[in-house]
């Protein structure tokens, strides 16, 4: 679920520090080498070769590849925590949710982030050490996704009588096999696409999880 390109009209942006817009650069720049080639077959010097500039340069900021990957989730925690504060703005649960399924769609290259993610949790399976990087960004996650249901009225019509937190636990198994289906999807799909066919999976898991009469009607 990641917000870096959730921005709507031409906005300007703040100019950032030269260190963070570095670091920025050789984050964007590893994402795309861990999605292409994994984690283990890349190379601070891929790194480097893809953010042109010297790996000389990367060591400045990052020790190694284990803190590239490090700052990574670092990073996406802020962002995560960022998507979760829009979807806490929205008037229901059901467009939160649907803030939150589809936060990735306007991004550059989604299908980028989806396949860098299968293999995070590829790597997890078995690498301690970023196995309790996933684990800590998960719980990120799911804290932010069950407090909301809990907060929200429509929480407590819950199907089955399912707890908050086990609501968030089946929303977040949906989430992660659509991701899953972005890195198996045969042809690029457009913004628009992408979008309409996330919140088609949303509206479907909102009528199974939540007993509600009437549906807000928008696009």
């Amino acid at each position: 679920m990641n917000e870096r390109s959730f921005i709507f009209g031409a906005m300007s942006q703040p100019q950032l520090e030269p260190t963070l817009d570095r670091r920025a650069q050789i984050l964007d720049a590893a994402l795309v080498c861990f999605a292409h080639r994994g984690f283990h077959q890349t190379s601070m010097h891929d790194i480097s070769a893809e953010a042109g500039i010297s790996v000389g340069l990367i060591y400045r900021y990052f020790a190694n590849k284990e803190a590239v990957i490090s700052a990574m989730a670092d990073r996406h925690k802020n962002e995560i925590q960022e998507v979760l504060e829009r979807a806490r703005q929205a008037p229901t649960l059901l467009e939160s949710l649907e803030i939150l399924f589809t936060a990735h769609c306007c991004e550059n290259s989604p299908k980028v982030l989806s396949a860098f993610v299968v293999d995070l949790y590829a790597e997890a399976s078995r690498n301690p050490q970023v196995a309790n990087l996933v684990r800590d960004v998960l719980q990120t996650s799911m804290d932010g996704v069950t407090d909301l249901i809990a907060r929200s009225p429509e929480g407590k019509n819950a199907a089955g009588g399912l707890a908050p937190n086990e609501l968030s636990e089946l929303i977040f198994a949906v989430a992660r096999g659509m991701l899953m289906r972005d890195v198996l999807q045969p042809q690029e799909m457009t913004e628009a696409e992408r979008r309409a066919r996330q919140l088609e999976v949303t509206r479907r898991l909102w009528r199974l999880l939540f007993k509600t009469e009437t549906e807000p009607a928008y696009a």
